[in-house]
């Protein structure tokens, strides 16, 4: 086995690792096929999470919120 055998080179592109400048800070290069566009859940399809209201609770919901986490 030789030890300083280069890696086989990956079939498909992938996101490279960018330094920037001096610092300790790297910045990632767009993945291959991708926009920089945020997309928003309805254009994925995927619907907004409802909002919990005050009239849903669970059996220990009271106790949660009357306990008082100790200090140190």
């Amino acid at each position: 086995m030789d030890a300083a055998a280069p890696a086989p080179a990956p079939a498909t592109p992938r996101q490279r690792i960018v330094r920037v400048g001096a610092s300790r800070r790297a910045k990632l290069t767009p993945a291959p096929n991708t926009t920089a566009e945020p997309t928003h859940a309805e254009a994925m399809g995927d619907a907004p999470r409802p909002v919990p209201g005050r009239g849903d609770t669970g059996p220990n919901d009271a106790q949660l919120r009357a306990d008082v986490p100790p200090h140190y």
